[in-house]
């Protein structure tokens, strides 16, 4: 009987403490990432969203090859397998009357650099390198230098002057 009353015991705390421990981890403190501050069950409003740039128009690149930021709003633009509206002022036949850029003639080559008369499928969802220039806080620090700092750095140190 006395056995049977340790066990029952025993049993009773191991469930006690077993509950104040799952209520403990149930609301763990989620891990702070770009978004800081909740727990892994709160849901906590998102940022508002970013405005389009106060001054719009195209942008200098910062290095060869970079993709052109899209200096205009693209809400509501429809880019599936189906329709492009950015083809609709940036195409061939249109970018004149639109008064746009016409999109780059690397956009008519497939994978093995052959000519096409369309579009390439491989540079079709513009917004797979285009992305719209928004004013937007960088969500992280950033020391980016363009190609045009590296090179004047590189030249004055080569001239023996001060980085």
């Amino acid at each position: 009987m006395k056995r049977l009353m340790v066990s029952l015991l025993s049993v009773f705390f191991v469930l006690v403490a077993g509950s104040a421990a799952a209520q403990e981890r149930q609301d763990p403190a989620a891990p702070d990432g770009l978004r800081a501050g909740g727990t892994a069950s709160q849901t906590l409003s998102a940022d508002p969203i970013a405005g389009q740039p106060k001054q719009a128009g195209r942008e200098v690149l910062n290095y060869p090859e970079q993709p052109p930021v899209i200096p205009h709003t693209i809400r509501d633009y429809q880019v599936d397998k189906r329709s492009n509206r950015c083809l609709t002022c940036h195409s061939r036949e249109d970018a004149v009357d639109a008064g746009a850029p016409m999109v780059s003639i690397t956009h008519f080559m497939d994978r093995h650099k052959q000519v096409l008369a369309a579009v390439s499928p491989d540079r079709y969802f513009c917004t797979q390198c285009h992305v719209p220039q928004t004013d937007a806080k960088p969500l992280v620090e950033n020391q980016f230098r363009t190609v045009d700092e590296v090179l004047t750095e590189a030249i004055r140190e080569r001239e023996g002057g001060e980085p």
